[in-house]
């Protein structure tokens, strides 16, 4: 079948797309062939399609199988894995690429670059690049981070942000490189040799954003893997996702999962250096307060020793017990004059006791003679002489009538 030329020179996309397709349509080869190639990129859309890409060493073919196809076949194609693909070729209109059609596929086994990663994975682990010994250590507070990445790359922006936002405190300088294609594992060495001998950070960050493995088989370069390994400065990967692996990751000083993971691994949180910080300065003021307390002991001891034997507290003391003398003093002289007072007291009430005076209180008189005499036996007195009686209240004069013996 035969296509014409449009009339116009100046075609349109749409005619020129529709002329190959005419192109490829009538190629009867192409509607009917078997392709052989290393299967990358395998997913499986949520409408049930199923699209991958098929490639070698040199070229990579995109290729999609429809549903009704895909539900039929007995596996799913894994990426790596060298892969028989039956269908024909024809170009997707929207954006022009000519892709394979596959109905139908057949498994050969592992892929050549997956093959090839086996290999030096292998040899370089026989030579002790992947052992923990040899692993150099992440500063736990890096002043200057280095970077090495595509500036275009949007894991650079990721990891820039992660850093902004985690530990604003860090220079960061960072070292272009290619990161996919053939130059990338030469441009990823000049960049580790100029951080590494030149602006000397405390740590590196080797990132790339995901992609299939052709994509990321530049981090599979033996001598970019042996430059990593001599490398004396800590060097931290963060390439692809999660579930890639590449030789860089394998002789790096730590793996991170993603580009973002690779700048929170070797940063500290600022909330959580604010926390340590916070407990830091509490034990050093607990730290600070006991030995300003050990120094000030012995000069405590020194001034207490001195209070001591300073003249003035003899003197205090001196007078503190003069003051307790005299207090002891004044007690006594106050228990004696009590007791004098009580024995005054006594004496009084015996001499009371004794009193004439009070004895006539009870009936008694006291006798006197006209000579002055106490009159205390019959014989002093006479009939008919008058003598004097006293009692309590007053005198009386009294005239002897009898004297009865």
């Amino acid at each position: 079948m035969q296509f014409a030329f449009p009339s116009s020179i100046n075609w349109t996309v749409s005619e020129l797309t529709q002329y190959l397709r005419g192109i490829f349509s009538s190629a009867e080869e192409l509607q009917n062939l078997w392709v052989t190639g290393e299967v990358s990129n395998a997913t499986r859309s949520s409408s049930g399609h199923f699209y991958f890409t098929l490639k070698d060493n040199t070229s990579s073919i995109r290729c999609v199988m429809w549903k009704q196809q895909f539900v039929s076949q007995h596996y799913l194609p894994k990426d790596g894995e060298l892969l028989q693909v039956h269908g024909y070729i024809d170009i997707y209109p929207p954006n022009g690429v000519y892709q394979l059609y596959a109905d139908r596929f057949s498994p050969m086994g592992a892929g050549f670059l997956f093959q090839e990663f086996i290999r030096l994975k292998n040899k370089l682990e026989q030579e002790g690049l992947f052992e923990a010994e040899r692993k150099k250590k992440i500063p736990p507070y890096p002043r200057r981070i280095g970077i090495i990445t595509s500036l275009a790359a949007a894991a650079l922006q990721d990891i820039l942000n992660t850093l902004r936002r985690r530990y604003p405190l860090a220079e960061v300088i960072i070292a272009p490189a290619v990161v996919q294609g053939v130059d990338a594992p030469s441009s990823l060495i000049r960049a580790l040799n100029l951080m590494d001998t030149q602006v000397k950070p405390d740590v590196i960050i080797l990132a790339r954003g995901g992609g299939s493995i052709e994509d990321l088989w530049a981090f599979n370069d033996e001598q970019l893997a042996r430059v990593i390994a001599s490398m004396e400065t800590p060097v931290v990967t963060g390439i692809g996702h999660e579930t890639d692996f590449t030789l860089a990751d394998f002789v790096s000083d730590l793996r991170a999962p993603t580009p973002t993971a690779a700048a929170e691994l070797i940063t500290p949180n600022t909330i959580d250096l604010k926390a340590s910080l916070t407990t830091l300065q509490q034990r050093l003021n607990q730290a600070s307060q006991i030995q300003l307390y050990q120094i000030k002991q012995p000069f405590h001891h020194l001034q207490h020793r001195l209070a001591l034997t300073n003249p003035q507290n003899h003197i205090r003391v001196d007078r503190q017990h003069l003051d307790e003398i005299q207090h002891r003093l004044l007690n006594d002289t106050r228990h004696s004059i009590q007791q004098e007072y009580l024995q005054f007291q006594t004496i009084l009430q015996r001499i009371t006791a004794l009193n004439p005076q009070n004895i006539l209180q009870h009936g008694y008189a006291i006798l006197q003679s006209s000579r002055g005499e106490l009159i205390h036996s019959i014989k002093q007195v006479k009939i008919g002489e008058i003598i004097a009686v006293k009692i309590s209240d007053g005198n009386l004069d009294t005239k002897i009538e009898n004297i009865y013996p």
